[in-house]
């Protein structure tokens, strides 16, 4: 094997970063600070590629990529949309089986309880349905109130959100595997919310088909994120960054543990690896 030039440039310590949105990159004001914007600037200046891996749809991320003058793919919907920003289209797009969810519910229900119920449509423009009692605790995302369940179920969803009257998120998310695991999938992606997603389907599974149309592997993948949702992800890459603010088991399996989303912890990883 012959040894590089002089003159050959260094392998970037990552060619893909991937990074999560809400409790990651995000403030708790929905914005992204400079220093972070920077840093992820000097990273693709340097030969990596930045990802966004999201458990929001396309609707509730568009406006942020747009911010970010974000033009290449994005995974959306805990991995079931995988999305072109620069073309503005779906490449990959996965629902979930709106009779298998019904059957999954209701399942759920036998040993929880009443259940309140948000759905998220499939699509560009695909809106998130409320129904009675379920509110959103991460901002103001648009959305629509609908009195009657049944419409939450009149078109393709890519998920379904539950929430639980007095069971915190993490026990409602248990409860939900022990009653209906082997139909749907279910994951934790933020305070209040618990979501229904095809079976299998993870963000690790958009972050795969993204990289490869990018030329990445998970051995070339730093990836960071705070919530369960993103176990799947620090799995995939080769190296997982917990943010202080993280859930308690994310934390767990990080390969590292950096300040929180406010404290620009993207930012203090990136600048140790690919400098200021």
């Amino acid at each position: 094997m012959t040894s590089p030039g002089p003159d050959a440039a260094p392998a970037v310590p990552y060619k893909l970063i991937a990074t999560d949105l809400d409790g990651t990159l995000l403030r708790h004001d929905g914005t992204i600070s400079e220093r972070s914007r920077a840093a992820l600037a000097t990273a693709t200046a340097a030969g990596a590629a930045h990802i966004v891996v999201t458990g929001r749809a396309v609707p509730w991320t568009r406006h942020i990529l747009d911010a970010l003058d974000y033009q290449g793919i994005a995974v959306c919907g805990q991995g079931s949309q995988v999305y072109h920003a620069g073309e503005q289209r779906l490449l990959t797009s996965v629902t979930l089986d709106r009779k298998l969810a019904a059957l999954a519910l209701a399942k759920i229900e036998t040993e929880t309880g009443p259940l309140r119920l948000a759905a998220s449509r499939d699509g560009l423009a695909g809106e998130v349905l409320v129904g009675p009692g379920y509110r959103f605790t991460e901002g103001p995302l648009p959305c629509i109130q609908v009195d009657d369940p049944a419409e939450l179920w009149s078109a393709p969803v890519n998920k379904v959100y539950l929430q639980h009257p007095t069971l915190h998120d993490d026990a409602l998310a248990e409860a939900a595997r022990a009653a209906a695991g082997d139909l749907v999938g279910v994951t934790v992606s933020g305070p209040g919310i618990v979501e229904l997603l095809p079976l299998g389907l993870t963000k690790a599974t958009g972050l795969s088909l993204a990289a490869r149309r990018l030329g990445a592997k998970g051995s070339e993948t730093l990836a960071f994120g705070d919530m369960p949702n993103d176990l799947p992800m620090f799995a995939w890459a080769a190296h997982g960054v917990a943010m202080a603010n993280a859930h308690d088991e994310l934390k767990a399996v990080a390969d590292e543990i950096t300040a929180s989303n406010e404290d620009d912890g993207i930012a203090v990883v990136l600048e140790r690896l690919y400098g200021r």
